[in-house]
């Protein structure tokens, strides 16, 4: 069983509880998931975490257990500032004012704004698969806007992809997780029905949604404003990303995290867009590596 000595718990923060599960000793280290997926995207390398470290794993505000709070015209409740500010005050939750995060996909755009909206929590961070989402929308083509498809589709307005995808959630998570390189096979049958479920809540599609529309909008705003006054992620940052994946395809990743950031590292692994369920060993080895250089 995942997390089967993990204790799960329900944070309330302001107008929305955050749901996740706690585990282990050591550094407190905060792991989040990326889309249309939860907490669970960590199964494969949890326990062994563990052993190194205290560590906390939430559904993001939206997502999974967590809650999905009403919006509006201007997306605000689901822009990364508002999801990171979630996370911090989790960490505080638990006494930790300072921690090490690691983030996948959407959840590593709500982990890179965290690290500069909240500095002084974020001791290092590690991001999975993406490059700054700015960036990414600057240079969208063909070949992104193809592989990329759900970015475009959900940013439609209400509610046109809500109708849609709540016709039939199994199939848009089979269809998203499913068209990357490797397929549906990394993912076991059990955390695959965990994501389909989730999806199937009340509320749930309609605030990944939101989350996208956030992206395309208020997200930017705030991105573009770091960068006229020459803001950037201060914290050691390490990157990495699918060899066999579209951030490899289409984007310089190193290059463009550090346009953002002041010290940027990173390598492509032998894997697709899914790292933490397609190469749970080398990002464990990566995890290690990188976190436990961390003086205590």
């Amino acid at each position: 069983m995942p997390y089967e000595d993990f204790t799960p718990f329900r944070v309330a923060v302001g107008d929305v509880d955050i749901f996740g599960v706690k585990g282990g000793a050591g550094p407190p280290l905060l792991l989040l998931h990326g889309h249309p997926q939860t907490h669970l995207i960590w199964h494969r390398c949890a326990a062994q975490l563990a052993e190194h470290f205290t560590v906390i794993a939430t559904d993001l505000r939206g997502y999974g257990a967590s809650g999905k709070p009403a919006s509006d015209a201007t997306h605000a409740a689901y822009s990364k500032r508002a999801m990171a500010a979630d996370q911090v005050a989790v960490m505080r939750h638990f006494g930790f004012e300072r921690f090490l995060v690691c983030a996948h996909d959407r959840g590593a755009r709500v982990a890179h704004r965290m690290a500069l909206d909240h500095p002084d929590a974020v001791e290092r961070l590690m991001l999975l698969d993406i490059a700054p989402t700015l960036a990414m929308y600057e240079a969208t083509d063909r070949t992104f806007a193809t592989s990329y498809f759900h970015w475009f589709f959900l940013i439609q307005p209400e509610p046109l992809p809500e109708t849609l995808i709540g016709a039939n959630p199994d199939v848009y998570v089979d269809r998203v997780m499913g068209s990357r390189h490797a397929g549906l096979a990394p993912f076991t049958p059990e955390a695959l029905e965990a994501y389909r479920h989730a999806l199937r809540q009340p509320g749930t599609v309609h605030a990944i949604c939101e989350d996208y529309r956030a992206s395309a909008t208020i997200d930017l705003d705030h991105d573009r404003a770091d960068i006229e006054c020459g803001r950037k992620i201060g914290c050691p940052l390490r990157v990495l990303w699918g060899a066999e994946g579209v951030i490899e395809q289409c984007f310089d990743a190193l290059a463009e995290w550090r346009h953002v950031a002041r010290d940027v590292s990173g390598r492509a692994l032998p894997c697709g867009h899914y790292i933490p369920e397609e190469a749970p060993d080398e990002l464990l080895a990566e995890m290690l590596s990188f976190f436990e250089a961390v003086e205590q």
